[in-house]
């Protein structure tokens, strides 16, 4: 559906040449929703805008359903834009136009009759829930309707393609979490391929398939979003998922623990069983739960816990053996014995 083959976009500044992104290559599939991910600066959204060509590529090329996209110009670039949708992190709406009169302009330019245009933007505004605003101003909107606003105007033209720049970074948690469900809806109901550009991890964990990770302009790690998250393979992509699982534990309670503190890391099959109530039975100790969390990735279960084992020296040892092996991953974070 659209493939990247070595892709370089690069800006001078002060005589100097930044390589905003770097020989990146890689596909995205047809009807996925994919994240590209990573820190400000790694050149996220410069990649996502060579997609509609709002980006001019340095070297390489970009493929959309097969064709070289690189060099196009005139009626061919517009018809591939009239075919990809675009959201932003600040929507991007007209404040002195209506909710209408926002989507219809996209509609109108497309050459479409009042009548058309009428019909289509009703239809749209039904599809995000948001029918009875359909007169009113931007400013009147919440952010997550601003947003929902900018949804339907990008879907207007019947898009085929939805790009996501930061779609989420102004909303608040529950917000971002209706806009994300809309998007999976959007997605099955329409096989809209979608790229999200995030540098939020949880926004990928929610709704990606699979995911890019970018750094100073390289694609460092890619693949599925449950194996990058479950066994990342390179420094820069577990420096960034260990911000998510990554929980502090005050200095006093860890002095006045007797008894080693572990880090548990659960997944797959392993992640729903009592794994650790068997060991308190089997070896005889005690255990306290200090913090956890356990989510799904694709459904699949991840969890990691932080847990005071309490018992005699010589059975705890047996016991954090015992959890190693049956847990993906055992972090003795202060010893205590």
């Amino acid at each position: 559906m659209i493939e990247f083959k070595n892709v370089s976009v690069n800006f001078k500044l002060d005589k100097k040449t930044f390589d905003a992104v770097n020989n990146v290559s890689f596909r995205i599939n047809k009807g996925e929703i994919f994240g590209i991910a990573g820190s400000s600066g790694a050149g996220k959204s410069t990649l996502l805008r060579t997609v509609n060509l709002l980006q001019q590529i340095t070297k390489g090329n970009v493929f959309v359903d097969g064709d070289n996209i690189t060099c196009i110009k005139g009626n061919q670039l517009r018809i591939l834009r009239r075919n990809i949708g675009m959201i932003f992190q600040h929507f991007n709406l007209a404040g002195n136009l209506t909710v209408y009169q926002n989507i219809a302009f996209v509609l109108k330019a497309a050459g479409k009759t009042k009548k058309e245009t009428d019909s289509r933007v009703k239809e749209l505004l039904d599809l995000v829930n948001l029918t009875e605003k359909i007169n009113v101003y931007p400013s009147k909107l919440s952010g997550g309707e601003k947003q929902r606003v900018a949804i339907a105007r990008a879907l207007a033209n019947d898009a085929k393609i939805l790009l996501c720049d930061e779609p989420t970074s102004a909303l608040d948690v529950e917000t971002t979490s209706s806009i994300l469900k809309l998007l999976k809806e959007l997605n099955k109901k329409f096989e809209i391929t979608i790229i999200i550009i995030t540098h939020e991890l949880d926004v990928i964990k929610s709704v990606c398939s699979r995911c890019a990770i970018m750094n100073k302009g390289d694609v460092v790690e890619i693949g599925d979003v449950y194996e990058i998250f479950t066994k990342p393979q390179h420094d820069f992509t577990r420096q960034l998922i260990s911000h998510t699982f990554n929980f502090n534990l005050p200095d006093d309670i860890i002095e006045n623990m007797q008894g080693p503190i572990i880090k548990l890391t659960f997944q797959g099959d392993n992640a729903n069983n009592p794994i650790l109530s068997y060991a308190a039975n089997t070896f005889q100790i005690g255990f306290n739960i200090l913090l956890g969390k356990v989510e799904y990735i694709n459904d699949l279960p991840l969890g990691v816990i932080y847990v005071h084992l309490i018992g005699e020296e010589e059975v705890l040892k047996l016991a954090i053996e015992y959890l190693a092996e049956n847990t993906a991953n055992l972090e003795v974070l202060y010893n205590g014995i």
